[in-house]
């Protein structure tokens, strides 16, 4: 126990100043399979958030709602983006929010080895251990203990997410940073109870968007380059290594998405 020499004289207590805090929400887009059928991409994406600017968040949510057109309360999902230039708004706006971090997994499932015979659960957790490694390099870097809460999905169930997170405690090759995320554990909720999941659905969605081709066969990178000035980053080194983790990143993914270098 540490001691300070106060004004008045005797030693007293010396003030325990908390780590800062800060909230990652994570959604996903795309089909987490990985059979000829399904898209062509998987992506997930979290968007942080230290707990002091949580106002000015919920404020950037409430304008967005008015700005596209919608009562207030209502939730906002890319999906029902119909227009072009509402989705470009929303990823635009979001791209101008200095509180905000943005960190995506983009699974490249057409270049993928081995790893393909994942099943859908496995095929998720798997690329939430890539994000996980990330938030957690970032919550060190700012001196900051980190929690996160899941968009909930089908069939993934609060123990399957800690069986994981157990086991990946107990992994060799993990990278995980694990004294800056929250003991408890992550969390897995509804967009419609927690507002800021709707922010991670934008970040997820105009990710994919910029990826996985539409019904027509059009990709419109322009959306993940207008989240770019949000997207993680550390230093000097690429884009690619924290804020735009792409699996694999190998010759053949380099070769195919030749812009992700200039992000």
């Amino acid at each position: 126990m540490s001691y300070t020499q106060s004004a008045q004289g005797p030693l007293s207590h010396a003030a325990v100043v908390p780590p800062r805090r800060l909230h990652a929400y994570v959604d996903e887009a795309g089909v987490r399979s990985h059979s000829k059928a399904s898209s062509d991409h998987f992506v997930m994406s979290a968007v942080v958030v230290a707990d002091e600017d949580a106002g000015v968040a919920a404020e950037f949510l409430a304008q967005l709602r008015s700005d596209l057109r919608r009562r207030p309360g209502d939730p906002l999902h890319w999906q029902n983006f119909n227009a072009h230039s509402d989705r470009l708004h929303a990823a635009k706006t979001l791209g101008a929010q200095e509180w905000a971090t943005i960190s995506s997994v983009v699974v490249c499932k057409r270049h993928l080895g081995g790893v393909s015979a994942l099943n859908e659960d496995q095929a998720y957790l798997y690329t939430l251990r890539f994000l996980l490694e990330r938030l957690s390099w970032y919550a060190r870097d700012s001196s900051a203990i980190l929690t996160y809460t899941l968009a909930h999905i089908v069939r993934m169930q609060l123990s399957k997410l800690r069986e994981y997170e157990a086991n990946l405690r107990d992994g060799y090759d993990c990278r995980i940073h694990w004294p800056a995320l929250d003991a408890k554990g992550g969390r897995i909720d509804q967009p419609k109870r927690i507002e800021m999941l709707q922010a991670a659905d934008l970040a997820a969605s105009a990710t994919f968007a910029a990826f996985n081709p539409d019904k027509f066969g059009n990709v419109e990178p322009r959306y993940l380059q207008e989240l770019g000035p949000r997207l993680y980053r550390r230093g000097h080194a690429p884009v690619a290594s924290y804020g735009l983790k792409m699996h694999p990143w190998s010759g053949s993914t380099k070769a195919a998405y030749p812009w992700v270098a200039a992000l």
